[in-house]
């Protein structure tokens, strides 16, 4: 069981840049466009804005499994998340509808941000299928939220016996479900 890492999410976000200027025709810029073209979501993403280039690795990696992932600055580049106004609440609001879930990436950022927390709480009411996204220096076993986090599952990426990676939401280390039957309803139970 592993979190996502800063290193890991770093590396990943500057392989895609380093791809998109290696190749023609822009393999990010393309992968930015489709992502953006989606009207419905499997993840929001939220995050604090200073974590770009980590959020951007940690939203590849999880594209990379083939979850579709909405984050704000990409996918609605006219958003001005450093002013609180109705209508980016408004865009927010339907972006967080149109999503399946939400995840909430911790960074050391994460407690500065005005829009995190209101989003975690406008997600949650609406569908209940909110999580908390550990995003860490180094691989921990298990994760323990602080203050309101607390009282959300975690998620966590492993292997499965075919070698390929899935996403699992945790209570704990031993109550999990898989992320796919999660986002049908099913909670975590102990195994």
């Amino acid at each position: 069981m592993s979190l996502i890492t800063i290193s890991a999410a770093r590396s990943r976000a500057r392989r895609a840049v380093q791809e998109n200027f290696s190749t023609t025709g822009g393999l990010l810029e393309s992968r930015m466009q489709k992502q953006s073209s989606i009207v419905s979501h499997d993840i929001f993403l939220s995050h604090a804005f200073d974590d770009r280039e980590i959020i951007l690795g940690v939203a590849l990696v999880l594209e990379d499994l083939g979850w579709s992932v909405y984050l704000d600055w990409r996918d609605d580049p006219g958003l001005d998340r450093k002013e609180v106004n109705s209508s980016t609440a408004l865009k927010l609001r339907e972006r967080m509808r149109d999503s399946r879930c939400l995840f909430y990436a911790t960074t050391e950022n994460s407690s500065d941000s005005k829009w995190m927390p209101w989003e975690l709480g406008f997600k949650d009411g609406q569908s209940s299928r909110s999580a908390i996204l550990p995003v860490k220096e180094s691989l921990e076993v298990g994760f323990k939220g602080q203050e309101y986090l607390g009282i959300y599952p975690y998620v966590t990426q492993q292997r499965d016996t075919k070698g390929g990676e899935k996403l699992w939401v945790r209570r704990s280390s031993s109550c999990y479900v898989e992320f796919q039957a999660w986002l049908l309803g099913i909670e975590p139970s102990e195994h």
